[in-house]
């Protein structure tokens, strides 16, 4: 998964870099079993008003349907190709079932076409497979982690992204989260073994706004470049400072260090936070 340097012919390439698609399997087009249409909806919301901001054109994608649950227990699956997915980060890994069925999973780091993998309670610690947490040695490298039993995996799910199960106590087990936080899981919840792969995904840099648009990205206006009555930090004569005590969203809200968790139910499960200035 190394990074890919382009020869600067033109000025946009300069500093481009992009990825070499080394682990990509050559010649395999995608299960169309398993496709579904993406509608591009430009950030708006069913009435029409732009609730995400910066969102709009992009090329023309189909939407993987990635098996997050890994609920085929004690069945077999043989690793048919590793995929490009443009909707994540991550590479996805195309399992052909021992029943027929096929299913696409997050792909681990040393996950490879031919290899096997299993879920369940009594599958091997390796990498590729799902287990519950209480039958995962601790000190393990985990990723696709659930929250919720039964509901699939919800963490750990990006590029290069790896937990740690450091500790088991009672109906819990601390995980050392990517972020550097510690939290407290169910340990009937399951988790996928192995690091996830295209480790090198951060190192690449785009090197042209028009690789931003392709990924649907419109651009974004500085707020000190605004007019007053567009933005908090607008007007002035050239560049001005803000003029606030700290520096505000364009509806007048603090940003910049303002702590944003709103979810106070699950304070419970967190340990240890990320750090000091967590959010």
């Amino acid at each position: 998964m190394a990074v890919k340097k382009y020869k600067p012919i033109t000025p946009g390439m300069r500093d481009m870099t992009g990825h070499s698609f080394e682990e990509i399997t050559k010649g395999v087009t995608p299960e169309r079993s398993l496709l579904v249409i993406k509608k591009n909806r430009g950030g708006r919301n069913a009435q029409g008003r732009v609730t995400v901001r910066h969102r709009g054109g992009g090329a023309r994608r189909f939407v993987r349907i990635v098996d997050f649950k890994r609920d085929k227990f004690g069945i077999p699956a043989k690793v048919a190709a590793i995929e490009y997915d443009p909707n994540r980060t991550a590479r996805l890994a195309l399992l052909h079932y021992a029943d027929g069925e096929k299913r696409y999973i997050v792909s681990p780091l040393d996950l490879k076409v031919g290899d096997s993998v299993m879920s369940g309670p009594n599958a091997e610690i390796r990498s590729g497979n799902a287990l519950p947490i209480s039958n995962i040695p601790v000190g393990t490298m985990i990723h696709n982690l659930e929250i919720k039993p039964g509901k699939g995996g919800q963490m750990v799910r990006t590029a290069g992204g790896a937990a740690q199960l450091l500790a088991k106590e009672g109906d819990f087990a601390q995980i050392r989260m990517p972020s550097g936080e510690v939290r407290l899981v169910y340990q009937v919840c399951y988790a996928t073994i192995g690091q996830i792969g295209n480790l090198d995904h951060s190192n690449v840099k785009l090197g042209k706004a028009g690789r931003k648009r392709h990924l649907g990205i419109r651009p974004t206006v500085r707020g000190t470049a605004m007019s007053p009555r567009d933005h908090p930090h607008g007007g002035g004569e050239g560049r001005q400072p803000i003029g606030l005590p700290g520096p505000k969203s364009p509806w007048g809200k603090p940003t910049l260090g303002k702590k944003t968790r709103r979810n106070k139910k699950t304070d419970q499960f967190i340990v240890r936070r990320r750090s000091k200035t967590s959010r």
